[in-house]
C-alpha cells in the first residue's frame, strides 16, 4: 500500500489542515460571482464525505480530475451555515491499489458471504420448479454474483456502499418473510422472486472500481431496461437446462414487476405496479430505502465530525423534508 498521508472525513476538525487521498464524486465548475471558474465536488472515504471548493482553478485540469475516480487533495475546513466545507488549496488525479480503495469506499458492516447464503437459503424456499431453475441460473453466474456481493444498490441516495446492493436485497426478503403470511393470497414465488431480480441489473448500471459512478449501460439504459431483458435471457436458458419452462405470463409478471418496482413514473417507472405482487413489491422497497435513508441521517453508523446544530436536518431533497433526529424514547 502507498504510504500516503490520509485523514479520515469523519476525524477532519473545524479550521485544520488536510491532506489525504479520497473519491471524488461529481465534480463540477461553478462560476464565482467575479464570474472567475471554481470547482465544486464531494469528496468521500469510508468514513464519510465532505464538499469541497476549490476557489482558485484551473479548468484545464478538470478533464483529468474524474480520469481515475481518486484524488490527492489539500487544503484547510471550514465551517460554512453549520456545516463543514473543505476548502482546496492542491488537488490532482492519483491511482490507488486493492488496499487503498478499501479504506476509501463505504462498506457494508455486515459479513458478505453470511447475508449471500441468507439469500440462497430464502430462494431455496421457492416452490415451483420453473421459479427455482430460474433463481438456479442466476445464482450460478459466478460473474453476475461475484458483482451482486459487492455492488452498491445507489451511488448516493440509499446503501450507497459495497455489499450495499446484497443487504437491501436481503432486507427485503427477510421483511417479505415476515409480512407474506399477512397476505396468504399473494404468490408467494412470484414476490420473492420479483425482490431477488428487482435490482440485479445495478450489477451493471454502477460501478465502483474508481469509487461509485454510473457506467455507460447506466446512463443509456439502465437496471429497470437491463434487468427486464436479462430475464428474459435467463428465463431461455434455465428452461433450456432444467427442461422446466417458465409460464409466459409468469415471465410477462416478473417483467413487470422489475419496471414497475418505482412505484411512479416520476422516479423511473416504465409501468405503474398492476398486479397484487408488483405492488407489495413496489411499497417494500420503498419503505426499506426511504428507511435507511431516514436513519442515515438520523442516526448514521459514524457520527460526523462536526453535526448540524439542532434537532432537525437539512432538508432531504429524497424525501422532500427535514428530519427529526433524535430518538425520544433513548436515555
Amino acid at each position: 500500500m502507498n504510504n500516503r498521508p490520509h485523514t479520515d472525513i469523519r476525524s477532519l476538525p473545524p479550521n485544520g489542515y488536510v491532506e489525504g487521498v479520497y473519491s471524488i464524486m461529481n465534480p463540477q465548475i461553478g462560476t464565482t460571482r467575479a464570474g472567475k471558474p471554481f470547482l465544486k465536488c464531494l469528496l468521500r472515504d469510508a468514513t464519510g464525505e465532505i464538499a469541497a471548493r476549490q476557489w482558485t482553478f484551473d479548468e484545464a485540469i478538470f478533464p483529468d480530475l474524474g480520469s481515475t475516480g481518486f484524488v490527492w487533495a489539500a487544503g484547510h475546513t471550514q465551517l460554512y451555515n453549520g456545516h463543514l466545507q473543505l476548502i482546496v488549496e492542491q488537488i490532482k488525479p492519483i491511482k490507488v491499489d486493492e488496499e487503498e480503495l478499501a479504506s476509501l469506499l463505504p462498506s457494508t458492516t455486515r459479513d458478505i458471504s453470511e447475508m449471500f447464503e441468507e439469500v440462497k437459503k430464502i430462494l431455496d424456499t421457492l416452490k415451483h420448479p420453473a421459479v427455482k431453475a430460474l433463481a438456479e441460473v442466476y445464482l450460478t453466474d459466478e460473474d453476475l454474483m461475484n458483482n451482486f456481493r459487492q455492488a452498491p444498490a445507489a451511488v448516493s441516495m440509499h446503501h450507497a456502499y459495497i455489499g450495499g446492493l446484497l443487504e437491501h436485497t436481503l432486507q427485503l426478503l427477510n421483511l417479505a418473510e415476515v409480512m407474506l403470511p399477512l397476505y396468504p393470497k399473494l404468490n408467494r414465488d412470484i414476490v420473492m422472486m420479483g425482490l431477488f431480480l428487482h435490482d440485479i441489473a445495478k450489477t451493471s448500471e454502477l460501478t465502483w472500481a474508481q469509487g461509485f459512478d454510473y457506467t455507460a449501460e447506466g446512463n443509456l439504459i439502465g437496471h429497470i431496461v437491463r434487468g427486464a431483458i436479462l430475464l428474459q435471457v435467463k428465463a431461455a436458458l434455465a428452461a433450456k437446462q432444467s427442461g422446466n419452462r417458465l409460464p409466459s405470463d409468469a415471465l410477462r409478471v416478473l417483467q413487470h414487476i422489475i419496471i414497475s418496482h418505482h412505484g411512479e413514473y416520476e422516479y423511473g417507472s416504465a409501468k405503474l405496479p398492476s398486479t397484487p405482487e408488483a405492488i407489495f413489491v413496489a411499497q417494500l422497497d420503498n419503505l426499506d430505502a426511504k428507511t435507511a435513508m431516514g436513519l442515515s441521517h438520523c442516526r448514521p453508523e459514524v457520527p460526523s465530525a462536526v453535526e448540524n446544530e439542532g434537532d432537525f436536518t437539512d432538508k432531504v431533497w429524497a424525501l422532500n423534508t427535514r428530519l427529526y433526529k433524535p430518538d425520544p424514547l433513548a436515555e
